[in-house]
């Protein structure tokens, strides 16, 4: 994977974008940031076709929807398998997030939704019958994101 260097403006986009995509026009960042809105469009474009900038994602909260039963699962996979593994596990139907992460032992982590109990079993052996070995499984109450403090820094 090949990075390239930020500069200022690309970073304070970037900041802008993960505090609040959803009613961010390239305008409005244009107006805070003092550029004209098409140079914010350009790099917007420029960021995502060179990958930094990978999506833009609703924040669901599952609770109000009516599913009180998100869940975080903890899985093992072994290290040369780990990012297939967590493919195949984001195709599990209720998983809706899974991250891989730098260790040894509990390297993956899955969230997911269940109906019921009966639900969250099946995913969890789902997950197992892929070759996950689930380490522990915790209810998840709330999630809370902010805007990565570095990309709104104009010292940079």
């Amino acid at each position: 994977m090949t990075s390239r260097e930020l500069d200022a403006l690309d970073r304070q986009i970037l900041y802008t974008l993960q505090a609040e995509a959803r009613r961010t026009s390239s305008t409005d960042i244009a107006d805070e940031l003092d550029a004209s809105a098409s140079t914010v469009r350009n790099r917007i474009q420029r960021l995502e076709a060179d990958g930094v900038l990978r999506g833009y994602h609703a924040d669901v909260d599952y609770e109000r929807a009516g599913y009180q039963l998100y869940t975080l699962i903890v899985c093992t996979a072994p290290i040369p398998e780990r990012e297939e593994l967590a493919e195949a596990a984001a195709a599990v139907p209720g998983v809706v997030e899974v991250q891989e992460v730098m260790t040894g032992e509990r390297n993956v982590m899955v969230r997911a939704i269940g109906v019921d109990g009966d639900d969250l079993s099946r995913i969890g052996e789902e997950l197992d019958e892929l070759g996950l070995r689930v380490s522990d499984e915790d209810l998840i109450r709330n999630t809370h994101r902010s805007p990565y403090a570095k990309f709104g820094d104009d010292d940079e």
